[in-house]
């Protein structure tokens, strides 16, 4: 379903970019649930440092989330935006209720953000071959925080 608008994107090139926006939103908004989810739930002796790093990252995730479905709805669709929506559309594993030791969600949720980096970067070359550079532009600031996000993860994995 699209709505009309005077956006001078080409019918079909809108479709295909809104279908696509909503693929990384429901990649990214189930990411930041997860994130949220190891939040709550993280334990170990880097608990203080760690709960606070995963809030930190929940909400920059939350900007991503509002910025993606804001451009889906500007190009004449519908943002697939509901928890079970992205939870049905979503690529990501689920970060399971057991993971909860630092370094193991530390891991976990490294995994998340390289693959959800990886679709980004695709994204940014689908919107652009199809003619979207504001879509594409988009998803390349959002793959530049998702990249800043892993590094702060996997720092706390080297010495």
């Amino acid at each position: 379903m699209t709505f009309k608008t005077r956006n001078d994107l080409p019918q079909r090139a809108r479709e295909e970019m809104i279908a696509l926006l909503n693929r990384q939103l429901a990649d990214t908004f189930d990411l930041m649930s997860q994130m949220k989810q190891a939040h709550w739930n993280v334990k170990g002796p880097q608990f203080f440092a760690l709960h606070g790093l995963f809030d930190k990252l929940a909400e920059e995730l939350e900007d991503s989330v509002d910025t993606i479905a804001e451009r889906a709805t500007a190009l004449g669709g519908v943002a697939h935006g509901t928890v079970r929506m992205a939870a049905k559309a979503s690529r990501l594993p689920e970060l399971g209720p057991d993971v909860l030791d630092g370094m193991a969600v530390v891991d976990a949720l490294a995994t998340r953000y390289a693959a959800l980096g990886a679709s980004t970067r695709a994204a940014i070359t689908e919107a652009a071959e199809k003619g979207d550079a504001d879509t594409s532009d988009l998803f390349t600031g959002v793959s530049r925080e998702l990249d800043k996000s892993l590094w702060f993860l996997e720092a706390h994995r080297q010495s």
